[in-house]
């Protein structure tokens, strides 16, 4: 476990984005505006690719290089050649309350011939509100989603509209990991009965893996509400991502008034939330008993203050070898992109380098796409999709 703090100063965004982003007021629109900027590593471009987005939250490109996008209030959307699309129709039904609305999305592995895709969203029903998880079909011709169905809804709905995690993780074998926050009621992380403030998995049809951690030994059984859980103690995992190369499963969550985590969740595992923390509450009050104690696991890495993490991804692409392995951490605030840089052999945090702090607004997701270039999301009422790639040597 490591902790570290230092900041790196980057420069701002140019006057001639916010110059276009007045012309943007109306709706998403494609843009492109480039700024070129030095980081610890290498020289990186940074290309506005579209704006006008409404709270995005989650990116995912597709092997052609076009882009989905969902925005918190409830739209889904394709950025394809520079153009950005209307809404896709056919979404299932989404409550866009507090934190809540659409929130991620991810393909399946064989996305190329399927077209199949998952969301995580909020969503209401008895008691309020929770997360869920759909699988849906792309038409051919992008406007359309077939075939939905939900296949996950937790077992605890509230009335707080917090903390609903939720990112996706699709693994190698099909599996899809996710994370749920606690909703806002910390206890509920220490409760193995519930799917709140944890990290789940099933299978792409919404059955229980027969190698989870809490599955039933009886495949017949049913109501065993343990038994999409793969791991506990969490208190708001926005980041989940797996290393395509080691299969190491990798969340960052939102502490409370200090404290964000990374961790390496593992079947079975208890990772503390509330019992144990490295921030405080919000009013200065002590969290738990301390920060560690028996039966539950350490982060790989903290935050003191906090950094309010969102997205994060592994970076494994042929662009910035100089990045290969490390992890790419999406922050609220301060408004930056944080690179952690991973030793190879024991995966402890031997660096931290903070990228953009301040440029382009809050980072809410961050993804590595096909061409080994790095996308991110800002949630703000004027979202962007932002695009980094190494900057050309100059013959």
């Amino acid at each position: 476990m490591t902790h570290q703090t230092t900041l790196t100063p980057h420069r701002r965004l140019t006057a001639a984005i916010g110059f276009t982003a007045v012309f943007l007021l109306a709706g998403a629109s494609a843009v492109t505006a480039r700024e070129t900027i030095p980081t610890q590593e290498v020289i990186v471009d940074v290309e506005v690719l579209a704006s006008g987005l409404d709270h995005p939250w989650g990116v995912e490109p597709l092997p052609d290089g076009a882009i989905l996008v969902t925005e918190r209030s409830g739209a889904l959307r394709m950025l394809r050649d520079g153009e950005m699309s209307a809404p896709i129709t056919g979404l299932p039904e989404i409550a866009a309350e507090g934190q809540g609305g659409l929130l991620d999305i991810a393909l399946a592995n064989d996305f190329a011939g399927s077209r199949t895709i998952f969301l995580s969203y909020s969503t209401s029903g008895p008691g309020g509100l929770g997360t869920a998880i759909a699988r849906a079909r792309l038409s051919e011709d992008e406007t359309a989603l077939s075939d939905v169905v939900e296949i996950f809804r937790m077992n605890r709905f509230s009335e707080v509209d917090r903390h609903f995690g939720s990112r996706i993780a699709v693994a190698e074998d099909g599996t899809l990991f996710f994370s749920i926050g606690d909703r806002g009621e910390d206890e509920r992380a220490q409760n193995f009965g519930d799917h709140a403030g944890a990290v789940l998995r099933i299978a792409a049809d919404g059955a229980i893996p027969a190698d989870n951690p809490f599955a039933p030994k009886d495949p017949n059984a049913k109501g065993d509400e343990a038994a999409a859980l793969w791991s506990k103690g969490h208190r708001n995992p926005q980041g989940l991502d797996i290393d395509r190369k080691t299969g190491v499963l990798y969340s960052v969550e939102h502490g409370a008034r200090g404290g964000d985590e990374v961790n390496r969740p593992e079947p079975g595992r208890n990772y503390g939330w509330p019992e144990i923390s490295y921030g405080r509450h919000y009013t200065g009050a002590e969290i738990g008993i301390g920060t560690a104690a028996d039966g539950f696991e350490q982060p790989v890495h903290y935050w003191d203050p906090s950094i309010a993490p969102g997205g994060m991804a592994v970076y494994r692409g042929e662009m910035f070898p100089e990045w290969d392995g490390d992890l790419l951490v999406a922050a609220l605030k301060f408004q930056m992109l944080v690179r952690l840089d991973l030793d190879e052999e024991t995966g402890e945090v031997l660096g931290e380098e903070r990228l953009f702090k301040g440029s382009y607004g809050r980072i809410r997701d961050v993804r590595v796409a096909p061409d080994g270039s790095v996308l991110m999301v800002t949630d703000e009422e004027d979202g962007a999709i932002i695009r980094i790639s190494r900057t050309p040597v100059s013959e």
